[in-house]
């Protein structure tokens, strides 16, 4: 008979991604899978219905169970057997991720129905859960991981630019606009290259700074493309794939 340290490890190896050889790990992957797909069923759904209650309080249940037995288990995820591991594997982003996922099953204690509708908001956070059980997904975040101080850099590259930009406009052309935002707007419409023409310069030196923007927008959309590829490959490498 286990003892309950044997049964807590036990329970790690089910509810983690499961190993070939593990037949009941394999069964509760393809159980959580299932009620990933079942619980986005209701937000394809306009109004709520007596099934849909019952999907999204049992989808919750569910989910909150799963939460539960992976911040019971959490020690042997993190490696540390010391209750510190409990505190850090609860800010991990998965572990947010399954927190948020619960979060429609307290909308039975509110009355708003502001406040309703925001805890049932947060089920569409639960796609994310199939980053745990998808290979490609796992290695896509590992990516991400590694290269974020990079795409930092570019984010706020481009903030500054789509700022800059709409303050020059802004005031070569101060009739074209309502207000400050709708010179952001144009900027980010303009940087990304999308350009819906709702708002259009109509001063020369309008339309070459929407030309340049243009063009900084290409350069800066190929820059985290890239940084995102070369990193993508070493991981490819890292880890065997092909």
């Amino acid at each position: 008979m286990m003892n309950t340290e044997e049964i807590k490890k036990r329970i790690y190896e089910i509810i983690e991604v499961a190993n070939s050889y593990d037949r009941a790990s394999y069964i509760y992957d393809k159980m959580m899978l299932v009620t990933v797909i079942v619980g986005l069923i209701p937000l394809t759904m306009k109004s709520n219905n007596i099934y849909t209650y019952i999907i999204n309080y049992l989808t919750s249940c569910i989910f909150f169970a799963d939460y539960i037995l992976r911040i019971y288990t959490s020690d042997y995820k993190m490696g540390i057997k010391y209750y510190k591991a409990y505190l850090y594997y609860a800010f991990t982003p998965l572990a947010i991720i399954d927190f948020l996922a619960v979060l429609p099953i307290f909308s039975i204690f509110f009355t708003s129905q502001t406040l309703v509708s925001i805890c049932r908001l947060f089920r569409v956070v639960v796609v994310l859960k199939l980053i745990r059980y998808s290979k490609t997904m796992v290695l896509m975040t590992n990516v991400l991981q590694r290269v974020k101080r990079q795409l930092f850099a570019v984010l706020l590259l481009t903030i500054i630019y789509i700022a800059s930009s709409a303050m020059f406009i802004f005031q070569l052309e101060p009739n074209l606009f309502d207000n400050f935002f709708d010179a952001l707007y144009w900027a980010t419409i303009s940087i990304t290259t999308i350009g819906y023409g709702d708002i259009s310069p109509v001063t020369d030196i309008g339309r070459f700074i929407t030309m340049i923007s243009a063009l900084v927008g290409v350069a800066l959309i190929a820059l985290p493309s890239g940084i995102v590829t070369a990193a993508y490959m070493d991981e490819v490498k890292k880890n065997g794939l092909h």
